[in-house]
């Protein structure tokens, strides 16, 4: 098997436009904080509190329509249009029973809220941000449903384009609820919940639009002659969506529980990790960009039933995995001190978070390989071992060692948040070992022969 630069360039193509998209969805969370950050610091705290409830319970809800991508890939390397309008109209009738599921789990949010030691102004403005934002649930499920389609055709494009329209109105949406102009009332924080709401809205009707018209994704012959629910086919897609949705749910949680492990250490351990970790968000979408990129060329080489091409894409797509993962690993090193600045001015955290990065520097390279892999699978529609992959990675070994090496003497005296990345370091190299062996007996099975 031989690196194809064709390949490389292909899969490129395909993933610097996730890529853009996916940075402009976050700065979409930086224009809430920092607008509500100028408020006050009980705004601030509303938004970190609402935001960290709210945005696993969206991503893992998204994570389950992440198969429809898959799947279409799949159909249209076939050139089965008829397929894919019906897979597509079963993914809508799932995005529907997912936005129930959601709106049960969000009523039961106040739970964890209660628990959480905070002033009641925080909490009662946390709950308000939650209640306002959950109404856009729904566009958001009908945005990623459209968007898997568009992206299954080797269509990346038009998200780029919508997340762009989401940006262009989340600023003036959060500058209305916030202060309360033009009739509106004044909400504080919370009103970045409306303006989230009214952005998903937004997107979900220029993606549908875009759709609609565009002759590519051929949104009328979607849309046209509603079919009735086949729950085997439904039931199907949520099977093959799950694995990945706990995949997200398993890293998101993974990052979001650390802090509360080293929160009595005082607020510079935090602050530093809280810095790493942001750093460390951004530089994922890289990686994870070439995944979604890989799931839609194995799955398009599927369809066709081109396995030689399709190795070689698998292939290539490993090499390009460990050559992007060089350059972010290099840019983190020298940049590590600079990077931390943006964030902090204190020189306790700004040292902390650069020491952090160093760890982080090394962790570049499994976590490209262990995505690269989750995407080749997704492709092959082989989604099932990546759940118990991911948890037994990141759960049972990696944050396992990370607690004994940062809180414990058992193997050496205790690292503090270091020892917590050490924990990820391991986790995501043994993720990547078994993924890829997971790969490689997939790719031997006779129907790829």
């Amino acid at each position: 098997m031989r690196f194809s630069p064709w390949e490389a360039k292909y899969l490129l193509r395909l993933a610097i436009p996730v890529f853009i998209a996916q940075v402009i969805q976050v700065l979409m969370g930086v224009v809430d904080t920092i607008m509500a950050g100028q408020v006050s610091p009980t705004d601030l705290a509303a938004l970190s509190i609402a935001t960290g409830l709210w945005i696993p319970v969206m991503l893992t809800l998204q994570g389950i329509l992440l198969a429809l991508t898959g799947i279409v890939a799949q159909h249209h390397g076939a050139n089965d249009q008829n397929s894919i309008r019906q897979q597509f109209h079963q993914a809508l009738y799932l995005a529907f029973g997912l936005t129930i599921v959601g709106f049960v789990v969000i009523n039961w949010v106040s739970i964890p809220i209660s628990y959480i030691n905070m002033e009641p102004a925080v909490a009662a403005m946390s709950l308000d941000y939650i209640n306002f934002v959950k109404f856009g649930l729904p566009a958001y499920l009908l945005f990623c449903t459209f968007r898997n389609v568009a992206e299954g055709k080797t269509l990346t494009k038009p998200a780029l384009f919508i997340s762009v329209l989401g940006l262009a109105v989340n600023i003036p949406a959060n500058y209305i609820f916030i202060h309360g102009k033009f009739g509106m009332p004044t909400l504080g924080g919370a009103g970045c919940g409306v303006a989230t709401a009214i952005v998903y809205w937004a997107m979900a009707a220029g993606m549908i639009t875009y759709s609609y018209f565009s002759k590519k994704i051929d949104g009328r012959f979607l849309l046209k002659n509603p079919m009735k629910p086949d729950f085997p086919a439904i039931y199907s897609m949520f099977k093959m969506g799950l694995p990945i949705s706990l995949a997200t749910f398993f890293e998101v949680t993974l990052f979001a529980c650390i802090p509360l492990f080293i929160a009595s250490m005082g607020a510079v351990v935090v602050s530093g990790h809280q810095v790493a970790a942001s750093v460390s968000t951004v530089l994922f979408m890289m990686p994870l960009s070439l995944a979604m990129a890989i799931t839609i060329r194995v799955g398009n080489l599927a369809g066709q039933k081109n396995y030689s091409q399709m190795k070689q894409a698998i292939f290539t797509s490993f090499m390009l995995a460990i050559g992007i993962s060089a350059i972010v690993a290099s840019i983190t090193f020298i940049g590590r001190e600079f990077i931390s600045g943006i964030y902090s001015d204190d020189p306790e955290v700004i040292i902390l978070a650069s020491s952090i990065l160093v760890l982080a520097c090394f962790y570049q390279l499994p976590d490209a390989l262990q995505v690269a892999a989750n995407g080749v699978l997704r492709g092959l529609k082989y989604t099932k071992p990546i759940s118990y992959i991911t948890f037994l990675s990141y759960w049972v070994i990696g944050f396992s060692l990370g607690y004994v090496l940062a809180r414990t003497d058992l193997i050496v005296e205790p690292l503090g948040p270091h020892g917590f990345w050490l924990g990820i370091i391991v986790g995501l190299t043994i993720a990547a070992v078994l993924l890829i062996t997971t790969v490689v007996k997939r790719l031997k099975n006779e129907t790829y022969n």
